[in-house]
């Protein structure tokens, strides 16, 4: 009995043995395949880190050196590839050059057109396209030098007015103009005007003016029997103080040669001469005073 007993022990534990040895190989053949499968889905991971387009692609086209290969090594063999893409790179420089030239071009001609230019040829002394002609200048100066001019019914003088100021002087720069921007009209009587402009005080014209520092001004209050002053205003006739009705009467002559002024020399500062002083300073690029100044007198070669 106790034999048999241990017969079916042995025969069950020998049973239970084979059972756990067919189970583990059936798990070792489940782990096998599973492996296998990892093996296939990582193949196609590694493919694309040993592809060699990229390196070839890089190593092709030098970014900086290809030109000079181009244009010194003429036997060097080069890809097309690379001599259609480094075409567009040479004819840059062509549209730059001349635009560079086209610019200087346009501000040469901007310079010449707005700015005002002195040239002296010969006896021809040209300021934009105003020309005065020296020798006639000359000859001018030699005819007025005993020049007196007369009052004209046929021009009104000026009133008084304490607060009469030159309209748009304020707009003309430079310190030739400070006098016009200044200008107020004075009146005094005759104790006044020589206690301090004795030596410097004339009777131009029809009226009494008084010469201070190159400009003639209209004293007014001097005398009241001669006081025409057909304008009110500074007359610019340099460092000496000559009679302003010989300097307006060759600025006068000279505006008639260029065919500004149409009037006859009267040596009147009139509405004509004015508005011939005007368009002569307007085409010899001068601020308009309608006036005799410094820059007009000296662009006439009348200074």
């Amino acid at each position: 009995m106790v034999k048999l007993i241990a017969i079916l022990t042995g025969f069950c534990f020998a049973l239970v043995v084979s059972v756990g040895a067919a189970e583990k190989v059936d798990e070792a053949a489940a782990k096998k395949p599973a492996q296998k499968s990892k093996a296939v889905v990582q193949k196609p991971q590694v493919a694309p880190k040993q592809h060699p387009a990229p390196k070839t692609h890089v190593q092709a086209l030098p970014p900086q050196h290809s030109n000079k290969k181009v244009v010194n090594e003429k036997n060097t063999a080069v890809p097309k590839q690379q001599l259609r893409k480094m075409a567009p790179h040479q004819p840059n420089t062509a549209p730059m050059v001349q635009s560079k030239k086209a610019q200087t071009s346009k501000q040469q001609q901007l310079q010449t057109s707005t700015a005002p230019t002195t040239n002296v040829q010969s006896n021809n002394v040209q300021i934009n396209k105003v020309k005065i002609n020296k020798q006639t200048v000359k000859n001018i100066q030699a005819q007025h030098r005993n020049f007196r001019a007369k009052p004209n019914t046929a021009i009104a003088s000026a009133q008084f007015n304490p607060n009469y100021r030159i309209q748009a002087a304020q707009n003309w720069n430079g310190t030739q103009y400070n006098v016009f921007r200044s200008y107020q009209p004075q009146w005094h009587d005759q104790g006044w005007w020589r206690s301090r402009y004795n030596n410097n005080l004339s009777l131009i014209g029809g009226g009494w003016y008084y010469w201070d520092s190159g400009y003639w001004y209209p004293a007014w209050g001097y005398d009241e029997a001669a006081a025409y002053y057909p304008y009110d205003g500074p007359i610019y006739v340099g460092p000496r103080a000559r009679p302003f009705d010989q300097v307006v009467a060759d600025v006068q002559a000279v505006l008639q040669e260029q065919g500004y002024y149409k009037g006859e020399v009267d040596g009147l500062v009139g509405p004509l001469t004015q508005e011939a002083l005007a368009e002569y300073q307007a085409a010899a690029g001068l601020p308009p005073t309608a006036a005799i100044d410094q820059p007009t007198l000296e662009s006439l070669g009348l200074s």
